[in-house]
């Protein structure tokens, strides 16, 4: 990397033994550059600087100086201002005819001199990992949510309650109530487990961070159970997709109303839909197979047939398909936020 002076220099003996008589190529030879280079440093009227990141800069006629920053920090660490943020700090002195530097020129000092951090009573914010869970088959990896559905007047809600198997997307409990609550949760985990027969098997429990998926009543029914408890990071709605499409499935059916008459009508109405669903519905992720038969692993059969009736139809009108027939597969892993496929290789190999 060649400073900008340096540049310069190298530009005025270029431009004097070109004047002289040199060869342009030559003379940039002889300073130890291309004459690409040269050209790209003198496409303006002025030589250009090196732009990349650790090229060296002149330093900026706007930096604060020295004492300016000292009277930033000691301005900010003062008893008057010890308890108020920049934000506060600077329209205060401007109120007193005083103007140090900008709130963003506070912070970048503070933090420089590693004096801004996390003040509250409750423990600072911290990153939390992407929760990642594979499953291979039935069972092994669970979510569920709880929904609004609207109520006979407006602001009256019922509360859906549903958990979805992950690899079959079959729904393997359901219930709606009037409230929110961790012991209906823990009732409705219960419920999932005794459905599925599955006590003692060691399942993933995915859910969002609501005060009925961390209330204790429900954190200790899955202690009990074995379950292994799974939360999305606050803010990041896709940690729990596959519950939220379930929702945006059941909302978006021409059948659904503008609101409930009473919950007994609600319940009623989500019992015919998880039947249609689980028993009826061809799941577009699935291949076109209901949920309730790749749970029992009846669609290796299905596709079986299926590709039979293609090769036939292949076999009888061959001048029809240009290319394989359709695959019908499935995958044998369903992930919750899959890893990158660099990240998959490494694991792998």
């Amino acid at each position: 990397m060649i400073s900008l002076p340096d540049r310069d220099e190298a530009v005025t003996l270029i431009t004097e033994a070109v004047r002289a008589g040199a060869r342009k190529a030559r003379a940039c030879h002889e300073v130890g550059i291309a004459a690409r280079t040269l050209e790209r440093w003198t496409q303006a009227d002025t030589v250009k600087t090196d732009g990349r990141p650790g090229a060296p800069r002149a330093t900026p006629l706007s930096k604060l100086t020295h004492a300016e920053r000292c009277e930033v920090l000691a301005g900010a660490n003062s008893a008057r201002f010890g308890g108020l943020p920049p934000t506060q700090i600077v329209p205060i002195l401007a109120d007193e005819g005083r103007y140090v530097a900008s709130e963003s020129s506070f912070y970048r000092i503070l933090r420089e001199a590693n004096c801004q951090h996390y003040r509250g009573r409750q423990r600072a914010p911290a990153a939390r990992p992407v929760p990642r869970h594979c499953a291979t088959a039935p069972n092994e990896l669970w979510c569920w949510d709880i929904s609004y559905l609207p109520g006979p007047v407006a602001g009256m809600f019922f509360f859906l309650y549903l958990v979805l198997d992950v690899f079959s997307r079959k729904i393997v409990a359901h219930e709606v109530h009037e409230a929110e609550c961790s012991e209906r949760a823990a009732r409705l985990i219960e419920q999932a487990v005794r459905r599925e027969g599955v006590a003692g098997r060691v399942i993933v429990v995915h859910q969002d961070n609501g005060s009925p998926m961390k209330g204790s009543t429900y954190l200790a029914k899955l202690k009990e159970l074995g379950l292994t408890p799974s939360y999305s990071r606050p803010g990041v709605s896709d940690d729990n997709a596959y519950a939220e499409s379930l929702f945006r499935t059941f909302k978006y059916r021409p059948a659904f109303p503008a609101g409930f008459r009473d919950i007994e009508h609600a319940r009623t109405h989500l019992l015919a839909f998880v039947r249609w669903y689980n028993l009826s519905h061809k799941h577009r992720n699935l291949k076109f197979v209901s949920p309730a038969e790749r749970h029992r692993g009846a669609e290796s059969a299905i596709f079986a047939r299926r590709i039979a009736v293609y090769e036939a139809a292949r076999a009888k009108h061959p001048a029809r398909w240009s290319r394989t027939i359709r695959d019908w597969s499935l995958p044998n892993e369903v992930w919750l936020n899959r890893p990158a496929a660099e990240n998959v290789l490494r694991q792998a190999a």
